[in-house]
């Protein structure tokens, strides 16, 4: 594969225009739906760091928008299971697409004793009861389960699932499965149990997509926001098996559908570093040209929370978590569960936030000095995390010393 060459730095910038890091949509320009569709998806095990990765992404937004557009009267998002199993918030316009590469993206073996696994017969069977459960309904998980236990057999109640405080019934093994086939997402939370239903319907006139198509449209996707990028890093980001991947961009490539680029050079990386092969969607080889010597593509100071979409998705690691970013920033090079600092388009610290009321502390830990400009940006960053937070915020410049993920 030969290419243009594209440095790290153009392609960092690319990025975050494309995801609106270098500057927030503004009103009228693009709503919470389209701003998750350029993110790809929103990660939301955290709901919290969810509503603050879509409101940062908007000029003047909060929480409360973002809830709107999940559980207003016409939502343009849903949450449910997204790529690598996790729950994230999907746009609406675009489920038939994810819930049909989802469900396309083969499965590894299973992690349960031959004695305690689903049978294919089995794993439809469920799923099909959890679709039929939820329709027009929204049901907590114990009511969930009986409706499928009672639609299915006693055997889909079997406490076979090591969890949190002891073990879950062997029907939710395929409850993120359930989440790809379209058959389950989550509703309104009642009080303070989880709901689930089934998504909204979509008729965008368009005919059902098939595996082959799907998957390709979403490599396509996922090459625009993020791209230059490897199967390698696609297959990371999806959870999805590497040889599967491989074949899938071999065929785009044979159909002239992605093109190939090197990437390498440029201020922002090593004079000592070979180029790496990576691919691009055809005709979308056009990136920022790069600046003087003693200038940056990307400039300013971000604030993005835990598990944000860019920090997942973006490679190669060592160069948007540079020296000790590395090592401070990652938990064992897994990306996401530190909130971090970047710095003209690199990690350049974590933080952490909390509340009392309608007061957030913000701490900030800068892994580097940082000059009077910054320290400007950095406060109107955490004036920005309070108000898409609803709250009001301080900043206190120190040692975060929660651990990754708490």
């Amino acid at each position: 594969m030969t290419g243009a060459v594209v440095s790290w730095s153009a392609a960092n910038a690319r990025r975050m225009e494309r995801q609106f890091l270098r500057a927030p949509a503004k009103p009228g320009e693009a709503g919470a739906g389209e701003v998750v569709d350029a993110m790809l998806a929103a990660q939301a095990q955290v709901m919290s760091a969810a509503e603050l990765s879509v409101g940062l992404r908007m000029d003047g937004a909060n929480r409360q928008d973002v809830r709107d557009a999940l559980w207003g009267e016409e939502p343009s998002l849903v949450k449910t299971y997204g790529p690598r199993g996790t729950i994230h918030l999907l746009p609406t316009a675009q489920l038939p697409l994810w819930t049909a590469a989802l469900s396309a993206i083969p499965y590894g073996p299973s992690p349960f004793k031959a004695g305690d696994r689903l049978t294919p017969a089995q794993t439809e069977e469920i799923v099909s009861a959890i679709g039929e459960a939820l329709d027009g309904a929204q049901l907590t998980i114990d009511e969930l389960g009986d409706e499928v236990v009672a639609r299915t057999g006693p055997w889909a109640g079997d406490l076979v699932m090591p969890a949190f405080q002891g073990m879950w019934p062997r029907w939710r093994s395929v409850m993120h499965l359930a989440g790809h086939r379209g058959a389950l997402c989550f509703a309104p939370n009642r009080g303070r149990k989880v709901t689930y239903t089934r998504p909204p319907t979509t008729d965008s006139g368009e005919p059902t997509l098939s595996a082959e198509e799907a998957t390709a449209r979403l490599v396509r996707r996922f090459l625009y926001a993020y791209g230059p990028a490897t199967p390698a890093q696609f297959a990371k980001w999806a959870a999805a098996p590497g040889g599967w991947v491989k074949d899938v961009f071999g065929g785009l490539a044979a159909a002239g559908e992605i093109e190939g680029v090197e990437m390498g050079g440029g201020p922002s990386m090593s004079s000592a570093s070979a180029p790496v092969s990576a691919w691009v969607v055809v005709g979308d080889a056009e990136f920022p040209r790069e600046p003087g010597e003693t200038e940056e593509l990307v400039r300013g100071v971000r604030l993005l929370p835990y598990f944000d979409a860019y920090v997942i998705a973006s490679h190669p690691r060592e160069r948007l978590f540079p020296g000790r970013a590395y090592e401070r920033a990652l938990a064992g090079g897994q990306a996401g569960n530190f909130p971090v600092m970047l710095v003209d388009g690199v990690v350049a610290g974590v933080w952490h936030q909390r509340r009392s009321g309608r007061r957030l502390t913000v701490t900030v830990e800068p892994l580097g000095a940082l000059n009077a400009t910054q320290e400007r940006e950095l406060a109107g960053q955490v004036e920005r995390v309070g108000e898409v937070l609803e709250g009001t915020a301080e900043l206190v410049m120190g040692e975060v010393t929660v651990g990754a993920h708490a």
